[in-house]
């Protein structure tokens, strides 16, 4: 992906408060325990989003190359980001919100 910048670090979710652990394989965006991501980037990794509102999943998509594809819309500024499931994502969040979208 072009301006892709590699960041993988822990973080404290702001949405469930849960130390979240680096990925260690990409780069860590959202929250595996609540499945919430914060609106700080307008390129991946860039961190130059000024809005820092929380980006809240709303629905999954399924791309035959990434899989499962989280689709956050922020609850801030209205944003709609999009960002591929982590393997250790809470797989029962993943699948309520793909009934979501049927």
């Amino acid at each position: 992906m072009k301006n892709f910048t590699v960041i993988d670090e822990e973080f404290i979710c702001d949405n469930c408060g849960k130390l979240v652990p680096k990925l260690g394989y990409s780069c860590r965006n959202h929250c595996p325990y609540c499945l919430h991501s914060k609106h700080v980037d307008n390129m991946p990794g860039d961190r130059q989003e000024s809005c820092h509102g929380d980006l809240e999943p709303i629905g999954i998509e399924i791309d035959s190359k990434k899989g499962y594809v989280i689709i956050f819309k922020c609850k801030k500024c209205g944003a709609i980001r999009k960002n591929k499931a982590a393997e250790d994502d809470d797989m029962d969040l993943i699948i309520k919100l793909s009934v979501n979208n049927g």
